[in-house]
């Protein structure tokens, strides 16, 4: 208890909290992506509930890390070495996640640019994901993230207090979020482009990032908001435009 009384009363542990909810909010811009573009493949009946189970489990995941930081800490420890650039297993979870939200990526947008017979019911609203398989995939994700998340953390502050309060508050942040993010994306197909096209780039980063190439997270997310603040300018010609 005086330990943490001592950690309120240092304005130095403020400013990391500040920072680190921050920086925390920021990096859960990525996987809020992925979830609420897989959860609008599903019923919308069922959709509310699994971005509910996935952004728990992102929560659940990121607690369970921080009881385990050593072991966190440990997986930037290199495990073996290739053309002079050693690996280690936080490298082979970047590099894993990153080809899989590639692959996930670029199946969706060869699946949105597929011609569809408007003629029989239902075409080009099926469902080809279960809920099963939705959860278990944004599950794949969140471990990406979720040590990635971490990993930050652990370089930014040495307090748990911290770290829990700034996930804590991050995950909320994107469990209210979610929702209108989901519904905004489901309600302008255009939008649906531009975001598969994010995930393209965040799964290179990471990519890179497990290869030992860093790329500065503000220009990736900068280059994000650019594209973004172009489509809304278009989004907003069109609404504009006499019919």
């Amino acid at each position: 208890m005086d330990y943490l009384m001592q950690l309120a009363a240092d304005p130095a542990a403020w400013a990391a909290l500040v920072t680190l909810i921050a920086m925390e909010v920021v990096l859960g811009i990525d996987n809020l992506l992925f979830i609420s573009i897989l959860t609008n493949k599903l019923p919308e009946d069922i959709r509310p509930r699994a971005r509910r189970i996935g952004i728990g489990l992102a929560l659940i995941m990121r607690l369970g890390l921080l009881s385990t930081v050593a072991f966190i800490v440990q997986l930037t420890t290199p495990i073996f070495t290739i053309v002079d650039h050693a690996f280690s297993w936080r490298d082979l979870i970047l590099i894993g996640g990153g080809l899989f939200l590639v692959w996930k990526a670029t199946k969706e947008i060869h699946h949105s640019m597929e011609p569809h017979d408007e003629e029989a019911p239902g075409a080009g609203k099926l469902v080809d994901i279960t809920f099963t398989a939705a959860i278990v995939q944004i599950l794949i994700l969140d471990l990406v993230f979720s040590i990635d998340s971490i990993i930050t953390a652990v370089g930014m502050t040495d307090h748990i207090p911290i770290m829990v309060i700034a996930v804590i508050v991050a995950v909320l942040t994107m469990l209210f979020a979610a929702g209108p993010l989901a519904n905004f994306i489901n309600r302008n197909p255009t939008i649906v482009m531009l975001a598969l096209g994010f995930l393209l780039l965040i799964g290179t980063t990471l990519i890179a990032e497990g290869f030992g190439a860093h790329v500065p997270k503000g220009y990736i997310y900068t280059a994000m908001a650019f594209s973004a603040a172009v489509e809304g300018l278009n989004m907003l010609q069109r609404k504009r435009r006499p019919h």
